[in-house]
């Protein structure tokens, strides 16, 4: 197994292809921008990674077939509202027995698919095997060959460990989980949390709050994920904390960003176009709405940043009414008196 089709040149999507064709493997990138493509094969560089050089024998095209037949894995790393757009685009030529990695983050509104759903209701009927890609990466790092951990998740256990070894380099270090649903659920919703970091930051509040959000948040992403039916431990691992950390705290991360720019007065429109990238936490939002109602979960702090999205409330009175919420036990559990 030696061969990946990229589907999405966006910089996660290039900077994983950079890791992988310097670990000898044969890369195709696709895009549906001929400019990319073009800009990409000339200059072996790109616009949002300035001052990183792509190593030779990339191949680049914007021919979905070309780029995924006869590939051992396809890879999605289109933003997620592209998602299902891409899979119709390619579906007719996926051919039985080659593994679908998906390293997009979301879930479609409409439909409350994870993106893997979302690519197996168009694939359809073919013998394939998803794999959600997850975990505390920045592209901005990844690119410089800078030490990241990541999880390959899959619900058959051999097939998370082929995209393991796949995907496993000198500094990145790849780790297993069946719980692909958990996986993915963490993925999305911990955008939202960052918006909301960063909105405290955009407010001028320090490192106290942060940790606040941080740490209720995983509690709103746990207590959803398990009424859904995901593992709670996978809540405390890399793609839940660990990819929470990052994204509420690093200044690669364009959901904290964005969030900080509408703490600051901002609107939600303006802050994404100040960004330049797409918000995935903005899109989360809905998906999460709908889930919370179905399985009857409170998750005060997103209702709180889809009430400042939408316009509804400034981001001040959300704090304040996130503090005048019903006083409450931290955790709801009640342990024994003998165990302490």
């Amino acid at each position: 197994m030696n061969s990946i089709a990229i589907l999405g040149a966006g910089t996660w999507g290039m900077a994983l292809a950079k890791m992988l064709k310097n670990t000898n493997k044969n890369v195709t990138v696709w895009s549906a921008l001929p400019d990319e493509i073009e800009e990409l094969s000339k200059t072996s560089r790109h616009p949002k990674l300035p001052n990183v050089l792509f190593p030779k024998g990339i191949e680049y095209t914007t021919d979905i077939k070309s780029a995924v037949e006869n590939k051992d894995i396809i890879m999605f790393a289109v933003p997620s509202v592209f998602v299902r757009q891409t899979a119709r685009k390619c579906k007719d030529y996926i051919k039985d027995n080659q593994i679908i990695v998906d390293v997009a983050k979301g879930i479609e509104p409409d439909t409350l698919f994870t993106l893997t759903q979302v690519i197996d209701d168009e694939i359809k009927n073919k013998t394939v095997k998803y794999v959600a890609l997850s975990g505390p990466t920045h592209a901005e790092e990844v690119s410089r060959d800078m030490p990241t951990t990541i999880v390959s998740a899959c619900q058959d256990i051999e097939v998370a460990k082929i995209v393991q070894e796949f995907f496993s380099s000198s500094f990145m270090r790849v780790y297993t989980n069946t719980d692909i649903k958990g996986i993915e659920i963490c993925g999305a919703l911990k955008n939202i949390i960052a918006l909301a970091t960063g909105i405290s930051r955009g407010l001028g509040y320090g490192d106290n709050a942060t940790a606040a959000l941080v740490t209720r948040g995983l509690a709103e992403l746990s207590r959803l994920g398990t009424a859904i039916g995901c593992s709670p431990y996978t809540f405390s691992g890399l793609t839940g904390m660990g990819d929470l950390i990052v994204t509420c705290t690093s200044i690669h991360s364009r959901n904290n960003n964005a969030g900080f720019l509408i703490g600051q007065g901002m609107s939600p429109d303006e802050a994404v176009k100040k960004v330049g990238m797409v918000v995935e936490g903005i899109n989360a939002i809905p998906a999460a709405l709908k889930l919370a109602d179905k399985y009857n979960v409170d998750l005060p702090i997103i209702f709180a940043v889809n009430d400042i999205i939408n316009g509804d409330v400034s981001p001040q009175y959300a704090v304040n009414s996130l503090f005048n919420r019903e006083l409450k036990a931290e955790v709801e559990l009640n342990f024994p008196k003998e165990n302490y």
